[in-house]
């Protein structure tokens, strides 16, 4: 999750399309280099097997001079070793 979110800091369209699970990446990113990323706070994890887990998180960043919070329980698979992004929910307040 943290690798990922250091990613969307840094633009790393490669990186983020690598750590999405088969199947599952959009057909293209559109990340905004002007985008100020401000910080990822972590609410929990939870492994759900040997190669399942979600993670729960709060990502902040401003955009076109509006702040924006997103909330996201995301779930990840792990395959020969790795983990990598499925799909996220974003859990009611």
């Amino acid at each position: 999750m943290r690798s990922r979110y250091t990613a969307f800091t840094l633009g790393r369209e490669d990186y983020l399309c690598a750590t999405w699970a088969d199947g599952k990446a959009p057909e293209a990113l559109a990340l905004d280099p002007a985008t100020k990323w401000l910080g990822l706070e972590v609410k929990g994890h939870w492994l759900r097997g040997d190669a399942q887990a979600e993670v729960e998180f709060v990502a902040r960043y401003r955009e076109a001079g509006r702040a924006v919070r997103l909330h996201e329980r995301s779930r990840f698979v792990r395959e020969q070793g790795r983990w990598y992004y499925v799909d996220g929910d974003f859990p009611s307040a």
